[in-house]
């Protein structure tokens, strides 16, 4: 089967490090995984293609390197032309699947035109994250777009119940969105998991550094707590615009050297990292909105950990607490400080939360969410050449 696979987003190097871009190497791996034969097209590569991705072909989009946001809006509605008129040379294919982004809508309008099963996959609504986080110049003709786009998709995909809710406020949408949430891959972590040092107490946190990731309260936490527990330590794994702020509170409290900042890795090394932890949280402010799934709490989960999380959105369906990790109020330090004390001071019951952690992640696999996509398309998948020559590499490694 040959699956199209569209990124038109100029910010999502995908091969990179973001989480975007992990999530959008896992569902090409999944569908590989599953003997698809897939092509991506994108106008960002950011990076060399993994090793196991090299069955993957390539056909990169004109880039665009301005930073000015008129001109950046301009030049990604103008790409709708390349993508057509690629997707028409490259092809045929049986599936499109697109990871939304505004001002794009040429990929799901030439599936409906090959009465193709054209994929819409949603992570957010990006024309109010636009609005807030970065800068949005003309809104009209972003809503304009995503309505088309909407109306042109097949099926769409939503990565939680939140996004959902949003895309069901479009007429165009009606009874074609389904709630697939993120998945993982448990296979990366190690298990059981290696027997820690017992000389540090390392809490984790993995993700880009930005505000709604929730960090002032992390970083308010660990200062509660190294007043009483002397042997904890910070692992920031990640790097981002509020990485210099984080490291002057740090250095306010004369914590610098209690804390570790990473920058960027590449993900291969996040096993490791994760290893390194004895716990790991998300600790997402109070938002109204919350429409994350996020990769990272499936990731803690897969490798063991015990994880304390935010009391919000999907993670308070995935987190059962007292179970398989700890629920706190979001945007409260002091509720944080106390899970991370009381993980502190129980080794078993970290042990129990971990273990509870990984079984429930089997469930979350990215292969179930592969299969479930193709269900969607109504389409099944035969192993390429490319993936019989993957299974075979595979075998003889072993």
């Amino acid at each position: 089967m040959k699956i199209a696979y569209v990124c038109a987003d100029l910010g999502i190097p995908v091969f990179g490090y973001k989480g975007c871009s992990i999530h959008v190497q896992e569902v090409i791996r999944a569908f590989l995984n599953q003997g698809a034969d897939v092509t991506l097209f994108t106008p960002c590569l950011g990076g060399e293609i993994p090793l196991d991705l090299q069955g993957l072909t390539v056909v990169q989009l004109p880039g665009n390197a301005s930073t000015v946001p008129a001109q950046r809006e301009t030049f990604t509605v103008n790409l709708n032309k390349h993508i057509a008129s690629a997707l028409a040379h490259t092809g045929p294919f049986e599936m499109i699947y697109e990871r939304y982004s505004l001002w794009s809508f040429a990929a799901m309008e030439f599936a409906r035109a090959q009465t193709l099963p054209g994929i819409l996959e949603v992570n957010a609504p990006v024309i109010e994250e636009q609005s807030r986080h970065r800068q949005l110049v003309n809104r009209g003709k972003a809503e304009q777009t995503t309505h088309r786009v909407f109306a042109a998709a097949s099926t769409l995909i939503a990565v939680s119940a939140e996004v959902a809710r949003y895309l069901d406020s479009y007429s165009e949408t009606c009874e074609r969105v389904h709630v697939i949430s993120n998945g993982v891959n448990p296979e990366r972590f190690q298990w059981p998991p290696a027997v820690k040092s017992v000389q540090t107490f390392i809490i984790g946190f993995v993700g880009t550094l930005k505000p709604w990731h929730g960090l002032d309260s992390l970083i308010d936490a660990f200062v509660l707590l190294q007043h009483k527990h002397s042997r904890v330590r910070l692992l920031i794994v990640g790097d981002g615009p509020k990485r210099g702020e984080l490291e002057s509170a740090l250095q306010s409290h004369g914590l610098t050297e209690n804390a570790y900042f990473t920058g960027a890795v590449a993900p291969d090394e996040i096993p490791a990292l994760l290893a390194s932890m004895d716990v790991a949280v998300a600790p997402y402010p109070d938002s109204p909105d919350f429409y994350f799934s996020p990769l990272k709490v499936l990731e803690y989960m897969a490798a063991g950990l015990p994880v304390i999380a935010s009391r919000i959105g999907q993670l308070a369906s995935l987190i059962q607490h007292g179970r398989n990790g700890i629920l706190c109020p979001p945007g409260e330090p002091v509720a944080l400080a106390k899970a991370l004390e009381q993980l502190l001071e129980n080794p078993t019951l970290r042990h129990t939360l971990g273990n509870e952690a990984r079984y429930t992640v089997q469930a979350h696999s990215w292969r179930s969410v592969a299969q479930r996509i193709f269900e969607l398309a109504d389409i099944t998948t035969e192993k390429s050449p490319q993936q019989i020559r993957r299974d075979d590499l595979n075998a003889a490694s072993k």
